[in-house]
């Protein structure tokens, strides 16, 4: 290297160096963060998803936050509308991060809700297709022209969509009833629908013997499931470069800890956190062509890119959001890169590519 090359790598360095610290001197100093999560009542306490429920136990995010003076607030989020509130909550600046859906992501982006992708989660959970129990039907092709319950602007609803794709359907041939879960549920109980598009809440319709399942994503591609991953306010993000990466390595040691097959049961327990039935947690897994270790993958895989990319394209499509949107300045990369430098995480995912 020149001395002059030499020259002019330091002097950018120093120059980098000085507008990071000028940036650090900006930001007032961070007394909390607060991390959205899917809360429910489960006799008398609160409980968190498995993910929320597999972090707080750890207790090292805390720890670590302590030790600068920060605290930890989860903010509880209702299951009826995650995707209003986080929105909301990310747009008047009450929240800093949230682990949540694909599609609300899209519509907050797109709405000019300046978010991005922290920590990828994997494929996520499963869908299901869910008729009365005394229906005829066996696949959504015998529902052509009947009622759907189903949440429109929800991490499902593009799964949904593959289903109709891949059965020659469409939206048109079907009467899509705009139902949050607890309201769909009610709704395929009653008889006021002839099908109800859900998650793993398809079991208890099972077993209180008002609904069966006739398809689930367990045998399709991973993106077929309903993603949720870790996202980020932009401007906290900007702010806040060092304690989004503390809040992005708690979630991939989380991740890391759930994804090994020795730890399958007491994830199993965590997630019964939420009020979910053992039996029903066991369910959602068994059977699932997805390898364990795949469900918890933060990479920025093809498999990751692609399905945002078609996403998009989906909502736009769809009428779900009313601007174009890049997919790729979603992602924010350089967090799950610096976590992954981690001996004690390195090469443990393999990246995806799309099926």
């Amino acid at each position: 290297m020149s001395f002059r090359h030499f020259l002019l790598t330091l002097l950018g360095a120093a120059t980098l160096t000085s507008a990071a610290l000028a940036h650090a001197e900006a930001a007032p100093p961070l007394k909390v963060v607060r991390i959205a999560t899917i809360s429910f009542a489960n006799n008398g306490k609160v409980g968190h998803t498995a993910e929320s429920a597999v972090l707080d136990n750890d207790g090292w995010l805390q720890a670590e936050l302590k030790k600068r003076g920060i605290g930890l607030e989860w903010v509880p989020v209702s299951p009826a509308a995650v995707g209003p509130q986080v929105n909301e909550g990310f747009a008047n600046g009450r929240i800093d991060f949230a682990g949540y859906g694909d599609l609300p992501s899209i519509i907050a982006n797109a709405s000019g809700i300046q978010t991005r992708l922290i920590v990828p989660g994997g494929p996520g959970s499963n869908t299901y297709l869910v008729v009365p129990a005394g229906s005829a039907a066996k696949s959504i092709k015998d529902l052509k022209g009947k009622r759907i319950a189903l949440h429109r602007g929800r991490p499902w609803e593009y799964p949904f969509s593959k289903l109709l794709a891949a059965n020659g359907l469409t939206f048109n041939d079907v009467k899509i009833v705009n139902l949050n879960p607890q309201a769909g549920a009610a709704a395929l109980a009653s008889g006021s629908v002839d099908a109800f598009f859900t998650l793993d809440d398809a079991y208890l319709l099972a077993d209180k013997g008002v609904g069966k399942i006739i398809w689930d994503s367990k045998q399709s591609s991973p993106d077929w499931k309903m993603r949720a991953e870790l996202w980020g306010r932009k401007a906290f993000i900007d702010q806040y470069p060092d304690v989004t990466q503390l809040i992005a390595t708690a979630h991939i040691r989380a991740a890391h800890w759930s994804a090994q097959e020795a730890n399958r049961k007491a994830y199993y327990q965590l997630a019964t956190g939420s009020g979910i039935p053992l039996s029903v947690v066991e369910r959602e897994y068994a059977g699932d062509i997805t390898p364990w270790k795949d469900r918890f993958s933060p990479l920025y895989d093809t498999f990751l890119q692609d399905h945002y990319r078609d996403e998009v394209v989906y909502a736009r499509n769809a009428g779900v959001i009313h601007a174009d949107l890049d997919y790729r300045t979603l992602f924010d990369t350089r967090f799950v890169d610096a976590a992954l430098k981690d001996p004690a995480l390195a090469g443990f995912w393999a990246a995806r590519r799309s099926q």
